[in-house]
């Protein structure tokens, strides 16, 4: 035989003869997949403010855990990469998300659609960002300690996207899901009359290289990350997850995705075990769906960005903010002045919000959906229940945390998720009611704009238009 014919072409040669001999069809070739994986740190290296607890007085005192930006770059066989960035912070504000990826497409090429930036959500981590300062109670010092974090987190996060893109190689993607029982929802556990549905999914996205090595495990739940609430810099209980994953599977890197889990609490909390021991529970759902079967994901990728606009309910009257300025609570009254300012300066307070939501579908094998905002579990249970619980995969605390975001029944329930967590964000007043239905259309939209449709005989999976 000539020696142009390599092995691998031989022995795929003789399979095809035999399988044309038993009459069985021949066996598809792995989808031809690159990724790429990165991880930097960007634990603070000065005391700064803690965000997530307005019962803060002081800067940190020290460091419990690394904090960590991580990313993962997928490429389909068409040369479609996008990249998933997950950040242990409380949150992100739209203008450090979108000068991020602003950067990242002057830089890397890489298209809006295709970056997705969650946050763990760690209530033990830095005020990161200008936007939300003035509800902290932050000197002159203080204030430029954030600033110098901020940019050096922004251009950490920018290099660590870049890491990854350069990083791509032939790799293999798989799907699974499993379930555990860390969320407890915390409306039920002040007024326990309240309905308590949570999110127990646990979904995981397995990256290997071709020989089956893992490279990324990629794990998502939904439930706040509030068990420590101390003046030590660490990740709380996905921080801690995450380095159990990769404690559990030697050189693969583990990156955590925040669910719906707005209304979730890990309950109980305020103990340093505790917190080790749901780290422990997922990383254990994790490790089950890693043992078992799990779905190969094909190709093509498609993603979708957009922003729609969901509209607050009538604001407060310049007299009523004024008078909120005697407010005995100081959120109320650093809210007031706030908004006051707001008007000062605009002539008007916003009456919508440009409300982001992203969509990645893997051929037909699982979908992304990553809304902004701190969003209650209604949304993901409903999403999934329209859009298939099997391979759908709903994401909060994505690309702008800007405010709680209630489903229908919450906002009508009231309480703290319902509206009066506004103040909090700089909010001039609670969402309307059609809150709900405007993001849940939205989501089918973009759905529908991805989706794969079948191939027919001997065709290529196509995209829905």
């Amino acid at each position: 035989m000539p020696a142009r014919f390599a092995p691998a072409l031989i022995v795929a040669l003789l399979l095809g003869s035999l399988n044309a001999l038993s009459g069985a069809a021949p066996a598809a070739l792995p989808y031809p997949w690159k990724a790429g994986v990165a991880k930097a740190t960007v634990t603070p290296t000065e005391p700064i403010w803690l965000a997530g607890f307005g019962s803060r007085t002081r800067p940190s005192e020290g460091v419990r855990q690394d904090l960590f930006v991580r990313a993962v770059a997928v490429q389909d066989a068409d040369g479609t990469t996008a990249v998933l960035t997950t950040l242990d912070l409380v949150g992100i504000e739209r203008e450090l998300a979108e000068t991020i990826a602003t950067q990242c497409e002057q830089r890397f090429g890489l298209k809006r659609d295709r970056l997705i930036l969650n946050v763990s959500h760690t209530h033990s981590g830095p005020v990161a960002g200008l936007v939300l300062m003035p509800l902290y109670e932050l000197d002159a010092t203080q204030r430029e300690v954030v600033r110098r974090y901020t940019q050096f987190l922004l251009e950490r996060t920018v290099a660590t996207i870049g890491a990854a893109i350069a990083d791509l190689a032939p790799a293999r993607l798989e799907f699974g899901q499993s379930l555990a029982g860390i969320a407890v929802n915390r409306r039920r556990a002040r007024q326990r009359s309240l309905p308590g549905p949570v999110d127990p999914d646990v979904p995981v996205l397995a990256v290997r290289n071709p020989a089956g090595a893992l490279r990324a495990i990629v794990v998502g739940y939904a439930t706040h990350a509030t068990t420590l609430n101390d003046y030590l810099i660490n990740g709380d209980w996905p921080g801690y997850a995450v380095a159990e994953i990769e404690r559990e599977h030697p050189g693969a890197t583990a990156l955590f995705v925040q669910g719906c889990g707005a209304d979730a609490n890990a309950l109980p909390r305020r103990d340093e075990e505790l917190t080790r021991a749901y780290s422990r529970i997922l990383a254990a759902a994790a490790a089950e769906v890693l043992r078992n079967r799990m779905t190969p994901l094909a190709g093509p990728l498609r993603t979708t960005f957009n922003r729609v606009d969901v509209p607050f309910q009538t604001p407060p009257t310049r007299a009523q903010l004024e008078s909120r300025l005697q407010d005995s609570n100081r959120f109320i009254r650093l809210h007031a002045q706030r908004l006051l300012e707001e008007l000062a300066r605009d002539g008007r307070l916003p009456d919508r919000y440009p409300y982001p939501v992203q969509v990645w579908q893997f051929g037909r094998g699982m979908r992304l959906v990553a809304l902004g905002g701190e969003v209650v579990a209604d949304y993901a249970l409903r999403l999934k229940r329209e859009h298939g619980f099997d391979n759908t995969w709903v994401a909060g605390y994505s690309n702008d945390i800007l405010a709680y975001i209630p489903s229908r029944r919450v906002l009508e329930e009231g309480g703290y998720e319902g509206g009066e967590a506004m103040i909090y964000f700089g909010r001039p007043a609670p969402f309307t009611p059609e809150v709900e239905e405007t993001i849940v259309a939205e989501v089918r939209r973009l759905i529908r704009h991805t989706d794969i449709v079948p191939a027919g005989d001997g065709g290529s999976p196509q995209v829905r238009r």
